[in-house]
């Protein structure tokens, strides 16, 4: 009789064990969907802050005419695609649509046409200064024209919004990626864990501006 009891205890322990591993497995997935929610949030935010500062930029940098309307065009697609974008509450298959996508990446493009080399040119003289040399601009002195008091301040605010667009970039995609690594396995696929929750993507669409931010530093 003892013998029965202890199969049963070992029995009524593996249920429990099971219980206690559902539990915390689908509790581990409500906090990584909760995740990807907060990231594609933060991922919006700041791509709405790049556009405002890129079309800042535009505006008060010392830019042709030509590439200072080039810039200010991106900008306002990007504006005009976030505006379109539905952000939910719930988790989404696809965080950023085509569309959308479609216009960050010209945005970069565009930045790196646009504001990348000027970055490096300021490098440059940088570097000059720091060697005791006088730099040699690139630009021709215009009788009467002076720099835009505010192209420094915009330049690195500019900077700074790049530099936070691709960490959120990053940080949702790793977010996803968590998601899909513990949704793949058998048990919660079998037992439908995830409930009715999407399955999301990662977002794929050109960030890096080379030559400016700091994030080419931690490449």
């Amino acid at each position: 009789m003892s013998g029965v009891w202890a199969d049963v205890a070992v029995v009524v322990a593996l249920l429990l064990a099971l219980a206690w591993y559902l539990s915390y497995t689908a509790a581990r997935l409500d906090r990584l969907h909760a995740r990807v929610e907060g990231s594609l949030a933060s991922l919006d935010a700041q791509l709405v802050r790049r556009a405002e500062a890129a079309a800042e930029y535009a505006q008060v940098a010392a830019l042709d005419p030509a590439s200072a309307l080039l810039l200010a065009s991106s900008a306002a697609d990007s504006l005009q695609a976030a505006d379109s974008a539905l952000i939910t509450d719930d988790v989404q298959q696809v965080g950023v649509p085509v569309e959308r996508a479609q216009a960050e990446t010209a945005l970069t493009q565009t930045l790196a046409l646009v504001v990348g080399d000027a970055s490096a040119t300021d490098g440059a003289a940088s570097r000059a200064e720091t060697a005791g040399r006088r730099p040699i601009s690139t630009v021709p002195d215009v009788p009467g024209s002076a720099p835009a008091d505010g192209d420094d301040g915009a330049r690195q605010r500019l900077a700074d919004a790049c530099d936070r667009v691709e960490l959120a970039y990053r940080f949702h995609n790793e977010a996803v990626r968590d998601v899909r690594r513990v949704r793949a396995k058998a048990i919660v696929r079998a037992l439908h864990l995830a409930g009715r929750t999407q399955l999301p993507e990662e977002v794929t669409f050109a960030t890096r501006v080379h030559g400016l931010g700091r994030t080419d530093a931690w490449r």
